[in-house]
């Protein structure tokens, strides 16, 4: 176990020496091993020989799906769903960023944390510090739009209105762009 910073304990490695690590969230992709894992007819594990165009196709898929959340995210909110468009605006934005990293190699992604994932993404792109604070201002959408127990005495459907929604795809919006910009 490695310690990194903020006190986080993470078991993440990385596969190549020139690489540093910003968080625990990713870990860069080995240029020998594609790091998915099969099981084979004898029943142990194997690892893959990675694909060239593997890490470009993964990182279409997940920018793929991240224009869907915003685009449903629209919907939704047009709709009077003001709390579950916020939440699609933050899976909008993590599956864009998930889509950076992965396009630029890291060989896996965990969390969902906009902070981390953005901290990840400045160790590739020192210009994502410009868009760090902003999307950090979606992660109280994660749990918040979603569970009861977040808002004392209510529930999110009642709590968030067209305004927050508004807000939270306008941001989604412009990480999209900014990474959609970098691909």
């Amino acid at each position: 176990m490695s310690r990194s910073g903020g006190g986080r304990t993470s078991s993440c490695r990385t596969s190549s020496p020139g690489w540093r690590r910003a968080s625990g969230c990713t870990r860069r992709r080995s240029s020998r091993y594609w790091r998915r894992t099969i099981r084979c007819c004898a029943g142990r594990w194997r690892t893959m020989p990675e694909s060239p165009r593997s890490s470009a196709r993964e990182a279409s898929r997940w920018l793929a799906q991240a224009r869907h959340d915003l685009s449903d995210g629209r919907l939704v909110a047009e709709a009077g769903r003001h709390a579950l468009a916020c939440f699609l605006a933050q899976q909008c934005a993590e599956k864009a960023v998930t889509a950076f990293l992965l396009g630029q190699g890291a060989e896996a992604v965990w969390g969902g944390a906009m902070a981390d994932l953005c901290e990840d993404a400045v160790a590739f792109d020192p210009t994502f510090e410009a868009v760090r604070p902003m999307a950090i201002l979606l992660d109280k959408h994660d749990l918040g739009a979603r569970y009861p127990t977040t808002i004392p005495g209510g529930v999110p459907a009642e709590a968030y209105d067209g305004t927050d929604s508004a807000r939270a795809l306008e941001i989604a919006g412009e990480v999209l762009a900014f990474v959609e910009g970098r691909a």
